[in-house]
Order: structure tokens, then sequence, then C-alpha cells
């Protein structure tokens, strides 16, 4: 069972090329690091080739996939890629699965007519499958008959469900074995998100936030950039939040917005200082139930650099 307490991960992000991958992934691991978190965003590099490479070129190192978009695959196929990996890799893979993003998915032609439904009957649907069991299924989404995996994982890996909004936890929490809350996701967020889940059984919960290490100011166009529409409910909980909504409300630029964003809210919305104070981010987040804290290294810096950094904040957080 995927239970993390106290976990520093690294997420290699989707601006990496995939030529980079092995080194990478083979790095998060020297380091010492806990996980490596992958996305999978269209259009860029599919989530399963680049899991199942980090995979193959490490051998310790827990890989997560956050998150693949539920309707872009049928279930049944998308367990059976899951199944796979965790049979060649026991105990190793975490899934994870999302809406996807609205504007992707209309691109692609698979944007559902019910987006909580679909999510919560593919949770459903690759859950069983990858335990076991034969299933058929005749929902809103999600149609299978019979279908049953000749080869289901020894060791099921955990499936995770990658959302922030009050329904969308509620179907995390009925419905998955874990939450991926993305990036920016303070304390505040990881208390109030954990009420919304409201598990009856174990469940994991792994957090994103922007990593940066020794400086503030680095993250302060990424934090911007982070701040969209969809994560309002994201901040709504920080004691500042009724500045920070209005200032989003009032710029129409990304440099607009990181131009008004104050010091003091950049500390809370990535994980940055001095090591000291980075470690007692992390160490927050665990605190407020976070059991992985995933960080991320700024898009437009070497990925080196920043699997370096988490591995440095890892180590200090440790003790």
């Amino acid at each position: 069972m995927y239970a993390p307490t106290s976990s520093v991960g690294v997420r290699i992000n989707r601006e990496q090329p995939p030529a980079k991958l092995v080194e990478l992934a083979r790095q998060a691991e020297d380091a010492g690091l806990d996980e490596v978190w992958l996305v999978e965003d269209c259009f860029w590099a599919a989530g399963i080739a680049t899991v199942a490479t980090a995979l193959a070129v490490t051998s310790t190192i827990k890989v997560g996939i956050g998150v693949l978009p539920a309707v872009a695959r049928n279930p049944a196929i998308a367990a059976m890629e899951l199944a796979a990996l965790a049979e060649l890799h026991p105990g190793r893979l975490i899934g994870g699965l999302g809406h996807g993003v609205a504007s992707w998915m209309r691109q692609l032609g698979a944007y559902p007519a019910s987006p909580l439904a679909a999510l919560d009957e593919t949770l459903v649907a690759v859950r069983r499958l990858l335990a076991g069991d034969r299933v058929s299924m005749r929902g809103r989404h999600v149609e299978l008959d019979e279908v049953e995996l000749v080869f289901p994982p020894k060791t099921v890996p955990p499936v995770l469900a990658g959302v922030r909004r009050p329904k969308s936890l509620a179907v995390a929490g009925a419905s998955a074995d874990g939450t991926v809350l993305a990036e920016p996701s303070p304390p505040e967020f990881v208390r109030t998100a954990l009420a919304g889940i409201a598990a009856t059984g174990p469940h994991a919960l792994v957090t994103y936030n922007w990593l940066a290490l020794g400086d503030r100011e680095r993250a302060r166009t990424t934090v911007a950039e982070s701040l969209n529409p969809g994560s309002r409910v994201q901040v709504e909980g920080l004691p500042f939040a009724a500045e920070l909504l209005a200032l989003m409300d009032s710029t129409s630029t990304v440099d607009e917005l990181a131009a008004g964003l104050h010091p003091e809210w950049i500390d809370r919305l990535a994980v940055c200082g001095d090591l000291d104070t980075c470690a007692a981010a992390v160490r927050s987040l665990h605190d407020a139930g976070s059991g992985s804290v995933v960080l991320l290294p700024l898009p437009e810096e070497p990925p080196e650099r920043g699997i370096e950094d988490a591995a440095r904040v890892a180590a200090a957080v440790r003790g």
C-alpha cells in the first residue's frame, strides 16, 4: 500500500526533452530522493512512455504519473499499461488520473459530457481491473463488457486522482487511493483538501510546489503563471487571499501579476529561501497532511540544478 508520511520527491517538468529523461531519473535516484514524478500534458511527451523509461533506468526510487487524462484512453487500455509497468517494476509505480485540461480534451475530441462521472467511472474501472476483477460497467462514460486482465499485477499499484475542486476531491476520496494536488499547494489548501476528500480509509496525499532554493525572487514569474483561474480554490484559505484574488482579477498579463506579488506571498506559494526555510516549509506541508511533498524545479533553470536543490532540501528535512 502506498502510504507516504514524510516523503520528498522531485518532478521532471514537461519542458525537458525525452532525450534528457534517463540522466535526470538516474540523478534523482542517486541523489537519495524518495520519488520522481512525470506529467502527461498535451502535446508534450507521453506519460506511459516516459514513466516506463524512468522505471527501467532506475532500481529503487518510486516513479509517479502525475497525471494521465482519464478520458484520453479507454480504461481497459490504461489498466493494461499500468499493470504491465507494475509487474515489471513491483512496488515502484504510482498511477495517476485526472480530468485533463478542458481545452486540450476538446482538441482531442475527448471532452466528456460529465467530467466528474468520467473521472469517477474511470478510477473505479481501472482500480478494479488492476485488482484482478472481471468488470462490466454501463456508465455515463465507461462501458466495459466482461473485461478482465490476463496479467493483473501481483503488486497492485495505487491509482491517485489529480484534482483540486470540491466535487472532484469528493470523487478522489470515494474512488481513488490518493490525491495529487497541483501547484501551488500551501498548508492551508492541504487541510482544506483533506477535509473535502473525506476518505473513510487510507488515502495518500501528494502535493506539488515550486522550488527556489536560495532566492525567492527566482520563483516570482513561475508562481504568477500558476495563479490561473483554476487555482483560486488553492489560495482561498491564505490570510492574504482577498488581496491576492483582487490582484489576480485586476491584472491582464503574467508580468503584471508577477510584479504585484508581495515577497511574503511568494514565501507561502512556493518552497523558497535559504535551506533552513525551505526545509521548514516542507515540514509544514507534512504536518498539514501531505505524505509526499514533490518539489518542482523552475522550468527556465537547468533541471540538474533543480534535482540537486531538491535533494539538499530533502536531506535537511530528514535532519
